[in-house]
């Protein structure tokens, strides 16, 4: 007898080599290749009749072996035939590569066969139909075996006869393996299966019991909507679904109860706090940023740990909100620390930190890998003694060597590009007296040289030393900010230990941007509207979705990530030299490799080309039209600043570049020293020019729809009028066509993320998985959201003893259940 934790080696018919296969996609028990689901089914029930055969069919046939033949092709292909038929009618069976069928079938066999029915055209099926390799199942002999023997021989068949479950391969193993596999399994599956949903529960959501839910998962009862199997939607599958996400919900809602007994910061926000908020604003701000400050304000002011999530789509204010949390932990003697997942990022923030706080006395701090070790040194020095109250920084900032003096709030800027485990690394950093001691012994931060720190990193300011806690700190508040605006109930999720705040309001005086779709047949007609924008004193981006090309078509790069290496920058999978990063930019060579500059700024007068003369629809290609292949920014630079620019200055920008020919790019990129940009998805997140008013995205169809509307957010920050051009290059599929034409309708930005969660599901939705982010077996958090939503409540409920009719031994059984099934499925789940 089987039980659910039994070792899948234990199974018969596996033994240690399938199950290290098994093992490699997480099947190593019973229960999990159980919940190796079928990923779609076939209705092979209901055979038909030569007769009802209709071409394009998927058809299930009872037939007899008339004849068969292996003949070969002038290429040397061998080619099986196959005649089977019923009374007078006949249909040809084919198969490529089929020597191994040769002595298989004698004629007078029973055959059930399942296939698509095409039109014939090998030697014996020209004029009459045929079934293209099907799935075949022997029934016995026709004129030696009764036909009830038959019948019941279709019955106990897997594979004819019933709506059949297919199963994505694994290895070696094919779906009629794991179909055969899983029969065996259920059959010796003992009837106690552990269910770790209470009975009052089930009864009243209506759940069947588990193992019941296993068994029609997997072999669908007779008469089961074909359509609803395929859409997850058969009460087996609802109640795995549920159970998968109940018990997910149980260990987040245990998580948060947690979370809530620990030890945080009380911040005291008296006048004097409001009032230092008020002074560094630079405009009044939004009523949704003033309620989503009061929601951290709230959290900050009480002694338990904050951990909030704060999402609004691009150009919703986030980082001012970000920046009044940091004053509150500030005006309160703590530091704040802001994380963000690029060096451009990090020094955006910077700059614009320093802008708004250095004149009010704070000290800022930036720290990032690219920085002179010696730098480097100095700046964590710094940190540690409590000589900087807000350090902003990349992946720099979780290194061990870096440790802080008091750190009370922690920001981390577009969440969804760090791990879960990096934020709580972060979260975890040293505050204790021991911190002072780091790299320079101990030392009174209030001693130190007004000099001693470099002035490119550090601004100093003589009035607020940070005080050291004692031995024992609490916990740090944690906000963590997306622009990818995210479903509230799938950002509960995903964010299990967060809370949520909503920025859904624009900043005055951002101005809609307008956004058409056209291929690449046009490019001249958006190069010249580039052109007649630049000569009314406006900037553009041009974004590529690689650096270089990889050569022939079909083999190219991957759209490019920044990422930081420590101390290096790679190239080509070198390491280059150790790039200061030198925020001084006017003072710095202008590199001519990256940037060209004309003497003579002369516009020459052409067609005035505008986008409204440039339609959004796309005309049909002909099917032989070729695929051009994929452009690149550093190839496309050279074109553009040489032949279609050539009297404009054009830069280039690129994850690929020393930080130091990055800054200085997109420093004179903010001053108007460069018209052009041409640049990667480096540019994503945290580029503010007010005055570039065009964006021209080359293969727009090769993006994901809420990357192109955060790209599209870097314009329409200004006064003057935006526009985006989505340029597209060979045949795009329906998928691609929705994503552009959504962008196209709208600039909602939570109305683009609900398409793209739809189009791509959450894995692909959110880039790179996350660590700890759940990996659903049952459960589709889009398609299961209604589900979700139950299942949320029903824990809390439970958790919250608001249950009368569920006793305390059913509540105990909850917790062993998610101990014990469920948790190191959930590695982050804190279970008692």
């Amino acid at each position: 007898m089987l039980e659910l934790h039994t070792p899948i080696q234990h199974v018969k018919g596996i033994g240690s080599r399938i199950a290290s296969i098994l093992g490699d996609k997480g099947m190593s028990t019973v229960e999990d290749l159980l919940y190796y689901l079928p990923f779609r089914y076939e209705d092979r029930a209901n055979p038909k009749s030569i007769a009802e055969l209709r071409v394009g069919e998927m058809a299930s046939i009872i037939a007899e072996v008339r004849a068969s033949h292996l003949y070969r092709t002038k290429s040397g292909m061998p080619i099986f035939e196959l005649v089977v038929g019923q009374g007078p009618k006949s249909i040809v069976c084919t198969w490529f590569h089929g020597s191994y069928l040769r002595d298989r079938f004698k004629p007078g066999q029973m055959l059930a066969l399942y296939g698509k029915v095409e039109e014939g055209w090998g030697k014996s099926s020209k004029g009459r139909l045929q079934v293209m390799q099907p799935q075949i199942e022997m029934l016995g002999q026709a004129e030696d075996e009764p036909e009830s023997l038959l019948e019941q021989r279709l019955e106990q068949s897997l594979e004819m006869g019933k709506i059949v479950p297919v199963y994505e391969a694994v290895g070696t193993l094919n779906s009629r393996w794991f179909r055969n596999t899983m029969h065996r399994v259920l059959a010796e599956l003992s009837p106690n299966v552990a269910d770790g949903i209470p009975p009052a529960v089930r009864d009243q959501l209506g759940l069947m019991s588990r193992r019941e839910a296993f068994q029609q998962a997997h072999f669908p009862v007779v008469g089961e909507s074909l359509a609803n199997l395929e859409a997850r939607n058969t009460p087996a599958h609802r109640r795995l679904i549920f159970e998968e996400l109940f018990f997910l919900e149980v260990g987040l809602e245990l998580k948060r109860r947690n979370l809530r007994r620990r030890t945080g910061i009380g911040f005291h926000l008296n006048e004097s706090v409001r009032e230092s908020i008020k002074r560094f604003l630079p405009f009044r701000p939004t009523s949704a940023q003033k309620k989503v400050l009061g929601e951290i304000a709230a959290d900050m002011s009480v002694a338990v740990p904050m951990r909030r999530l704060l999402q609004g789509d691009v150009g919703s204010g986030k980082t001012l909100v970000a920046l009044e949390a940091a004053v509150i932990a500030m005006e309160n003697g703590y530091q704040a620390a802001l994380m963000a997942p690029t060096e451009i990022l990090a020094t955006q923030h910077y700059l614009s930190a320093r802008k708004l706080l250095e004149p009010h006395g704070y000290r800022v701090v930036l720290l990032t890998g690219s920085l002179e070790e010696d730098r480097k040194r100095s700046t964590r020095r710094h940190i540690a003694q409590g000589n900087a109250q807000l350090i902003i920084g990349t992946h720099a900032l979780i290194e061990e060597k870096v440790e802080f003096a008091k750190l009370g709030l922690i920001v981390v800027d577009e969440q969804h590009r760090f791990g879960v485990m990096q934020r709580w690394r972060l979260m975890r950093k040293p505050s204790d007296s021991a911190s002072a001691q780091h790299e320079n012994g101990k030392q009174d931060p209030t001693r130190i040289a007004a000099g001693s720190a470099n002035s490119s990193s550090v601004s100093r300011s003589p009035d607020r030393p940070i005080t050291r806690p004692p031995d024992s700190s609490p916990e740090p508040d944690v906000l963590v900010m997306t622009a990818t605006p995210i479903p509230r109930t799938l950002a509960l999720t995903l964010y299990g230990d967060l809370d949520v705040s909503v920025l859904d309001e624009l900043p005055p005086g951002r101005t809609p941007i307008t956004t058409r779709s056209v291929p690449d047949e046009r490019a001249s007609e958006v190069w010249e509207f580039v052109r007649k924008q630049v000569s009314q004193g406006r900037q553009a981006y041009v974004i590529y979705p690689v650096i270089e090309s990889a050569g022939e078509e079909g083999d190219q790069l991957l759209p490019e990530v920044e990422r930081e290496t420590p101390g290096s920058v790679p190239v080509e999978g070198k390491q280059r030299r150790k790039a200061p990063m030198r925020m001084s930019a006017k003072s710095l060579p202008l590199p001519g490799s990256q940037i060209a500059k004309s003497q003579n700024r002369q516009i020459t007068k052409s067609s005035q080309a505008s986008l409204k003369g440039i339609e959004p629809l796309r005309p049909k290609r002909n099917k032989a039209q070729r695929t051009i292949g994929l452009k690149a920014a550093a190839e496309m630079y050279e074109e553009l600043r040489k032949t279609i620019f050539a009297d404009l200055r054009v830069g280039l920008l690129h994850g690929r570049l020393p930080a130091d020919e990055k800054e200085i790019a997109m420093a004179r990129f903010q001053r108007g020293e460069i018209d052009v940009l041409v640049a990667t998805t480096v540019i994503e997140v945290g580029v503010d020019v007010p005055n570039a008013t065009v964006m021209v995205i080359e293969h727009a169809e090769r993006f994901g729809l809420s990357q192109l509307h955060q790209l599209r957010g870097r314009i329409g920050r200004g006064a003057h009028k935006s526009f985006c051009v989505l340029m597209t290059g060979g045949k795009i599929s329906p998928e691609g066509e929705r994503r552009l034409d959504a962008l196209v309708r709208t600039q909602d930005g939570f109305a683009i993320a609900e398409l793209d969660l739809e189009l791509r599901g959450p894995g692909e939705f959110f880039g790179t998985k996350q660590a700890g982010a759940p990996s659903f077996r049952a459960a589709n958090l889009i398609r299961d959201r209604k589900l979700l939503e139950l299942a949320r409540t029903e824990a809390q409920r439970i958790l919250a003893g608001e249950e009368a009719h569920i006793s305390k031994s059913e509540q105990t059984t909850v917790m062993y259940h998610l101990k014990t099934h469920w948790q190191r499925r959930y590695g982050l789940v804190e279970v008692g």
